[in-house]
Parts: structure tokens; sequence; C-alpha cells
């Protein structure tokens, strides 16, 4: 059933669509507003600050339905279906047509595996809507995950017959045949969502383990090789390859794969545990018994990770240890006979013959009063994660699932696939900012000199970073920067004429979602320094900000105030390389490409080596028809770290924008 689980970020990210709905508002002006910037911060995906706002207009007007909808899908987010349930429940008792509810709650109910309660929130989702396919995917999934396999087939019947070129649906009814086990249905929908859809990836995973499963191995291969060119970030990709790899008595590459896992997630169970038993093959015992403590220190009851650790600890001398290790295993699996005689050759060596003597004893003695099951490693290769059986403490784990950890790896690359097309966005635009997230792969810091002159004054409380990978807040962070707008505001009432004052307050106000404060702050720092570049250079960013969310609700255009405020940046400092990198962003989104491929060749004429600038002019020139120079910046991008360019170069002649 845990296949099935790919689906969760489909769910969640349609939830998520629901935010471009515009609902009419029962609420004073100062409600408004705050529900207005809860939606902001959940358009950006800011979800603990976004549902203190949320929160707010709630004990102001606990009448109105919209903040507890909104709530709800902020709770989805963070993996609170719980919460969200009951929010999405008291959202539907003050406005019980409120049709986005009953979806967001189904998608709730639907993860915490109460069946018939989601699939009565899709049902009643479709009396309104009787033909959204999100909807009705959700309800064939529900359906069969409850092994109502009849309503599962009349679903997807209903679905395909109205969306007869939906992808996800082919590859979730094959999904549903596996489940069947009819192997042959599944392929034949898993072959037909790939050539309905050839750029996404979960359909080539899933048809890459039927096949692996088959022993299909080079096919199996395959798959996953183009699976992993076309989401270069998802670590079940590698460590499946890794399997086929093994398989293949591919020892090298197979350890490659499980290498880049950890290289991109350092706590991976499954890579850490796959590479541990390839180590321990190839005799390289010490590293193999690090990998073993990384999973155990994560899992202390992973019982193989534990016996394998043990074993590895007596081939390297260390009998303390293996005996303690088997003495956990035996504690837990009493009849399992290889640990007793593991355990009695570790006594041995220890110098304890008589404890060696009487497990020898004990196993001897099970093994004819009853019958124990020893394992048997020669037939089976792998198990599945879920599986935690003693007795194939020696079988690589596969990935039976085509999802990932939540929060961690989601893909750069936002778009919809359309037919055979696929959308995909320019790498964000740099700001300055107190925070940045961790980039698994590149890990460039980006440079500055007046950035470092700036922070050498010491005005703000913390260091200011240039970035392009902004990050949440969490919960201490928001409190940090309310109590500082507080802070700073009794300041500037004290001394108003301070430009730095206002600054730190715009940040402050733009870490916090509150676009229009942060304008207003940014502006005031302007008009006392006219010179002052951060604050160009920021109220740009935000007005670009405030249009990608204006443009997901409505058809708008860039605002001209933001490529002003670079154009005077420029004068300012004509030789900073992020201010052409960002206007040229905006020019992309006006779709004016000649003119962003002329800020991004500005910004690697200063910064030879801003893989986003080859990126995004990569895209430009494709957009263009240039494709033979499009392909070559992605390489380059490619080359400076940004692997993501090369699944774009295998599908550029899909790319629409």
């Amino acid at each position: 059933m845990r296949r099935w689980m790919y689906l969760k970020r489909q769910m969640i990210a349609t939830c998520a669509l629901l935010l471009v709905v515009g609902f009419p508002l029962q609420a004073q002006i100062n409600t408004d507003r705050t529900l207005a910037i809860g939606r902001n911060a959940l358009y950006f995906e800011d979800y603990v600050l976004s549902i203190q706002y949320f929160s707010q207009v709630i004990r102001s007007k606990p009448w109105i339905a919209e903040p507890y909808f909104y709530r709800a899908v902020a709770k989805i987010s963070l993996d609170d279906y719980h919460g969200a349930e009951e929010d999405c429940t008291l959202c539907l008792e003050r406005n019980p047509f409120f049709v986005q509810a009953y979806y967001a709650r189904g998608i709730a109910r639907h993860n915490l595996e109460r069946y018939d309660d989601a699939i009565a929130d899709y049902r009643k989702g479709l009396d309104f809507r009787p033909e959204d396919r999100q909807t009705l995917l959700n309800l064939a999934v529900a359906s069969t995950q409850k092994q109502d396999y009849d309503l599962a087939v009349e679903t997807f019947d209903i679905l395909l017959n109205i969306h007869p070129r939906y992808a996800q649906a082919y590859l979730a009814r094959g999904a549903m045949y596996l489940e069947r086990g009819d192997t042959a249905r599944a392929l034949d929908d898993y072959d037909q969502s790939i050539t309905l859809d050839p750029y996404y990836a979960p359909a080539y995973g899933s048809r890459a383990l039927v096949r692996y499963q088959q022993d299909s191995l080079n096919d199996a291969l395959t798959d996953l090789n183009e699976a992993i060119r076309l989401d270069t970030r998802q670590p079940t990709y590698y460590i499946n390859r890794g399997l086929v790899r093994y398989r293949q008595n591919d020892f090298r590459g197979a350890m490659a794969d499980y290498d880049q896992v950890i290289s991109m997630d350092s706590r991976n169970l499954i890579a850490h545990f796959n590479r541990g038993l390839l180590r321990l093959q190839v005799g390289d015992n010490n590293r193999a018994i690090e990998d073993f403590d990384a999973v155990i220190h994560q899992e202390p009851d992973n019982w193989p990770a534990v016996y394998n650790r043990a074993l590895l600890r007596y081939e390297t001398g260390d009998m303390s240890g293996a005996i303690d290790d088997f003495d956990a295993v035996l504690n837990h699996y009493p009849d399992f006979l290889p640990g007793y005689y593991s355990r009695a050759e570790a006594k041995q060596k220890a110098g304890d013959p008589s404890g060696a003597a009487k497990d020898r004893w004990t196993a001897y003695n099970k093994e004819k009063s009853h019958t124990v099951h020893i394992p048997d490693t020669a037939s089976h290769h792998t198990r599945e994660e879920s599986d935690r059986s003693i007795d194939k403490f020696n079988r690589l784990v596969v990935y039976d699932k085509e999802d990932e950890q939540p929060g961690k790896y989601s893909s750069e690359i936002r778009g919809r696939i359309q037919e055979r097309k696929v959308s995909v966005d320019p790498e964000p635009s740099f700001i300055f900012t107190y925070y940045e997230k961790p980039d698994p792969v590149k890990k460039t810091v980006y440079y500055d000199h007046t950035l470092d002159l700036f922070n050498a004054r010491s005005v703000l409380p913390m260091k200011l970073l240039l970035t392009n990978r902004e990050v949440a807040l969490n919960q201490e962070q928001i409190d940090a920067h309310f109590a500082s707008i507080n802070h700073l505001s009794a300041l500037i009432e004290s001394n108003p004429d301070n430009p730095d004052y206002f600054f730190a307050r715009a940040l402050d106000y733009t870490l916090v979602q509150d676009f229009d404060e942060a304008i207003s702050n940014y502006d005031q720092a302007i008009v006392l320094r006219s010179d002052f570049a951060e604050a160009y250079f920021n109220r740009a960013v935000i007005r670009y900000k405030q249009f990608e969310y204006r443009r997901a609700q409505s058809s708008v255009q860039p605002s001209t105030l933001s490529v002003y405020d670079y154009d005077l940046l420029l004068k300012i400092n004509p030789d900073f390389p992020f201010a052409y990198f960002n206007r040229g962003n905006l020019r992309f989104a006006a779709q004016d490409y000649r003119s962003a491929i002329a800020d991004y060749t500005a910004a690697i004429e200063r910064a030879p080596l801003l893989a986003e600038a080859y990126f995004n002019r990569g895209l430009a020139r494709l957009a263009q028809g240039d494709a033979s120079r499009g392909i070559s910046d992605l390489s380059r991008a490619g080359e400076l770290g940004l692997i993501n360019a090369y699944s774009i170069i295998t599908r550029s002649r899909g790319i629409y924008f």
C-alpha cells in the first residue's frame, strides 16, 4: 500500500493551488489585511508564520469560514492532518458550500488512513464539481487503499472517460492493478502514462520497480536512468538504481549511487544500510560499521542493522561490542538461531568458553524442539523498507514507494504538465536577508564587496546574506522578528532620521511576509539615504514577489517600478551582477526574452561563475527558439552545480513558457 505515498505531494500541491481562488471576505479592513498577509505567507510556503496570521483572524472574527480553510492548508503542508481536519470541519460548519474545504479535509483524512471518511468528502466535493480530475483521482486512490476495487475501477473509468489524457490517472491505475497482482495491465498503464507524459519521473520509477521484480534488469536500469535525468534530486531513484547495479555485479556503480544519496541527505537510512552491506561484502569493515552506526543512531530498534554491526564488530576484533549487539538482537528475537551461533563464536574468542557452549546448546535445543526459520541468503536479493524481519538482515533495501521524506529534496522546478510539454521556472531572484536554505548539491557562497562593507558597519543584529534560496522561519525566529519590529519602532520614534533603522525594520517585515509594510520602510530608508543600494535592491525584489502572488490569481504584468529600482541601483553600483540577474528575471516574466538575455549576459560578464545566470539565459534562449545556445548555457549551469539543468536539457524540445 505504501506505493501510493507518491500521490501525497500531488494532493498537497493541488490543495495549495486552491489559494489562487478569491473569496469575498466579511471582515473589517484590519482583518482583511491580516488574512491577506497570511495568504501571502502561505503562497511562499512560510507555513508556521501563515498559521499565526490566520489564527489572529480567527480570534478576531471566529465566524468567518475562510481563515479556517487556509489554516488547514498550512497544516496539511506541515503534515498536521488532525489539525487540518478539525479546521476544515470548522470552516464547513460556517459555510457548508465551501467546496475546497471538502477536498482539503478529504486529503487530511486520506493521510490519516481513514478512507471511508476521505471517500465521503471527495464524493461531497464531486457533488459540486463532478468532473474535477484531482478529486476523482484521490477518490480512486482512497478506494484502492481501502481495497474496494470495484469502486476504484468505476472511478478510474469515469476519470479517464472525462480526462483521457491524464497521465497520472494511468499511473495510479497501474499501481492498483499491481496491488491486485495483475502485472501485465499495470505495465500497460505505466506505458500509457509515459506515452502521455514522457517527462514525469515517477512513472519511470514505478515501471522500473516492476521490471526489477521481473528480473528485467537492463530495462529497469534504463527506466531509472531516465527518472534520474528528469528528477536529479530524488533519492528513491538512486537507491533503486543501486539495487539494479548490485544485481548486475556493478558494485562500484551501486556504491556511487548510495554515496550520491548520502551527499544529498546524510541521514538517509536506506542508503546507509545498503552501503553498509556493500562495504561489508568488499571487506571495508570499519566504514561499514560507520554506516550501520548511522542507521542505529536514528533507529535503535533496527535489528537487521544491529545484527550486521555485531558481525562487523566480530570481524574487527571488538568482541565486547559484538556480544552487546548479539544480546540486543536475541532479546528481541529469541528464536533466531544464527544469532546464538554467532554470539557463541564471539564469546569463545572473548575467553568465555562456557558461555559459548551454552549458546550452542541453546541453538541446538531450539532447532531440535521446533522448526526455526533459517535465512535463505541465496534465493532473495532485497527486501522492502517496511520489511524488518531479522531473517533478512543481509538483503539490500528497496524503496517500495514513490515519495520522499517530508520537507526534503522538493524539486526546484515548479511547473505543470500539459499534454507533452513542460513548464519550467527560471532560477529565483536574489535578495538580502538573514537566512538561506542549504543546497545539498550546490554549496556556493555569494560574494559582494559592497555587502561586506555594509556588514562591517554592524548596524544590523545579524549578518546580512545574499541568496536566492530563502527559507521559512521557525517559531523562535518568527517571535524574534516580531519583537524586533517593536524594538525598531521605538528606536525610530526617538530617532526618525536614521535610514538603517527603517532598513532593518523593512527586513523584519519582509521575513514575516508583510510586503506592504516592508516596501513602506524601504521607501523611507531611500528617502533618508538616496544611494541606499541594498534598500533599492530589496524593494525591487519585494515588488516582484507581489507580482508573483498576484499573477497566481490573475494575469498581470510585472511592475515597472521594480525595473526602475534596478536602474537606479545600477547607476549607484554598475558592476553589481545580481541586479542585472534580477532585472533579467523581471524581463523574462514579461516575455521580453531579448532584454532578459542581455541582462543575464551582463551578470555573467561580472560574475563568470554565476550558474543561475547561465541557467536562466539558457531558458530564455530556448524560449526564443535558439536551442543550440540555450542547451550550451544549461550545460554550463550544470557544470557549475545546478544539476537540474541536465534534466531540462533532456526535455528541451517540450518546454513552454
